[in-house]
């Protein structure tokens, strides 16, 4: 194949036909450009301080996209945040963000036109539009807009009709997080778990009283929770147009669907979730003292009543509003890692924690043994009990009780017409025999974030050598350290290792080429388009040359979840690439295939 890029040109990048055949000659089958949405670009009139997919600017990355060879957009969650919480991992499993509402569908020839006047929408947007996301500040503005527009309704009177056609339809999800929402402000701002009993415990059973008492905080806050209604018909009906848009560019939409809930989830749907406990990650080689998630854990009581119906409706209502997903952790489906909930010192509970269904007779998680699955004659207890052999083998029933969720989960994509092959599964650092089991029933993979490789270990999971054709393949994601940010950290030695690596790994003719960071970076690439996998991602700050962090695990901090793209990313990632500091595909491709084959 004719060179497509010449290390170092600024050409413009090569006609899709001519990467896609690359692409195709390499095995490769997917490849996804990830990106949350408040980092999407926004013009200076549709720049709220955030983000969305349903910007015009967010069109043109599209575009550009699928320029590039891009097969799909992987999105990050899209639930509704908190005012001060920004993490879309602690978002809603249903209600989306209000912010995916881009100003532009409020002005002329606009779908929701005839809601909000110019001024209003020129006094929503920064004066100083670009730069980081200012979370709060689009929280706010997108809020008020919604009021303005649910105020100017009857202005819209096909609007007030689809209105009532959609609560009918989504009445099961919508009820509940509208009327949390309202709860929320009457309670000023307190958190459920502080709420009086009558209202914290109002989705724990189904007795004639509470039912009741749901009826009667229905027709108490009607008002609020019509116009709750009304914004998430806007914000879903923008999530309709960006599937139209991206299918346009013959990208596949993925959703991701996080482990998580959100307060207002963990409240609605009380009665699927274990008291006493909550979800964390275990010890690993990210994090050697785990991470304290807090989330509600899914009760195996009710694995085939509420906490199975709470994951097919999940599972439902994203494969009918994307093409494929990503599921965070899968682990919390299969073998979620539990820790006691109200521990004073959560860091050391997690430590201390246990698998659910695999903690037979553990002393100091006594309540666990009744959801047993693995037996105490297949424990390997020489192992911590977060290692991924603590499990030594199981039978087939047992896979089959470990896969009960995850099973829900696939046969809902098959419903939706979806190709389970398609699902990428965020498997890290831990891959206990139960989730292999699982996993492996399905032909599903794992990842392999490349960055964090041990090249002195042959057998590292990280390593390409080791990929699978099912697995997925990465060189960061939205938890890793940039690319271009890592190479100069990087110790010298510890560079010359990897150089040594790609070197041979690429058969590279001129291997002095490696002291430049964009080529150094684009060979990185390369050894993943290399590899026996069929799934690549490339994470947006890789692929701009971006250094800043897009979020640090573990750690508070106001730059989490704010690196986004300028307006004129176009030009940014052309210079960059000129200057050898941005991810380059071509040249990436040209190096895989004058690569040997892997093995």
């Amino acid at each position: 194949m004719t060179a497509l890029l010449s290390p170092g040109s600024i050409a413009a990048p090569a006609p899709p036909g001519t990467i896609d055949e690359g692409l195709a000659r390499l095995g490769v089958r997917r490849l996804l450009l990830a990106i949350h949405d408040a980092s999407f670009p926004a013009d200076a009139d549709e720049d709220t301080g955030r983000g969305s997919p349903a910007t015009r600017a967010a069109a043109r990355l599209f575009a550009y996209a699928r320029s590039l060879g891009f097969t799909g957009i992987q999105l990050g969650p899209q639930g509704q945040t908190s005012h001060d919480n920004p993490s879309p991992y602690d978002a809603t499993i249903f209600s989306r963000n209000l912010g995916g509402v881009a100003l532009g569908s409020f002005r002329p020839g606009g779908a929701f036109e005839g809601l909000i006047g110019e001024p209003a929408l020129a006094r929503a947007v920064l004066a100083d539009p670009g730069g980081p996301a200012q979370h709060r500040r689009a929280h706010e503005v997108h809020h008020q807009l919604i009021d303005a527009a649910f105020a100017a309704l009857p202005a819209r009177p096909d609007l007030g009709d689809r209105l009532r056609r959609f609560r009918a339809e989504h009445a099961a999800w919508l009820d509940r997080d509208a009327l949390h929402a309202a709860l929320c402000v009457e309670h000023r701002g307190a958190g459920f778990r502080d709420w009086p009993a009558r209202d914290r415990d109002l989705w724990c059973a189904d007795d004639a009283a509470t039912l009741e008492q749901r009826a009667a905080h229905m027709r108490e806050h009607a008002a609020a929770i019509e116009r709750y209604a009304f914004g998430q018909l806007l914000v879903h009906d923008e999530h309709a147009r960006v599937r139209r848009e991206a299918a346009r560019h013959r990208l596949a939409l993925y959703g991701d669907l996080h482990v998580g809930y959100s307060d207002a989830d963990a409240w609605a749907h009380a009665a699927a979730f274990l008291p006493g406990y909550r979800l964390g990650a275990p010890p690993s080689r990210t994090n050697g003292d785990g991470q304290p998630w807090g989330y509600p854990v899914l009760d195996p009581a009710q694995y085939t009543g509420h906490a199975r119906a709470l994951v097919r409706a999940r599972a439902d209502k994203a494969f009918a509003e994307y093409d494929s997903l990503r599921i965070d952790h899968p682990h919390g489906l299969i073998c979620p890692w539990v820790y006691a909930a109200g521990a004073a010192d959560p860091q050391r509970a997690v430590a201390e924690g246990a698998r659910l269904f695999e903690s037979p007779d553990l002393p100091d998680h006594p309540a666990l043994a009744r959801f047993a699955i693995a037996r105490p004659d297949q424990l390997d207890r020489s192992q911590p009990r977060h290692a991924d052999g603590w499990v030594r083998a199981l039978d087939p029933a047992q896979v089959d009780r470990y896969a009960v969720l995850f099973d829900v989960l696939l046969d809902s994509a098959r419903r939706h017409g979806r190709d389970p092959a398609d699902l990428s599964c965020e498997v890290l650092s831990t891959m206990p025999h139960p989730l292999e089991a699982v996993l492996g029933r399905h032909q599903l993979g794992r990842w392999r974030v490349t960055q964090k490789a041990r090249l002195d270990d042959p057998r590292d999971v990280y390593r390409t050598e080791n990929v699978a054709a099912h697995d997925w393949v990465m060189i960061g994601n939205h938890d890793t350290t940039p690319i271009f940010a890592l190479l100069r950290a990087w110790s010298p030695g510890h560079r010359e290792a990897w150089a040594r690596h790609l070197a041979a790994r690429l058969a590279l003719s001129r291997p002095e080429r490696l002291a430049t960071p964009g080529f150094f970076a684009s060979a990185m690439l390369a050894e993943l388009f290399v590899s026996r996998a069929e799934n690549v991602s490339i994470f947006f700050a890789d692929l701009f040359g971006c250094e800043e962090r897009f979020n640090v695990p573990g750690l508070v901090d106001p730059a989490n979840w704010s690196l986004r793209l300028p307006a004129d990313f176009e030009d940014l990632h052309r210079d960059r690439l000129a200057r050898g500091a941005a991810l380059d595909i071509p040249l990436a491709i040209d190096l895989a295939l004058a690569a040997p084959p892997a093995l």
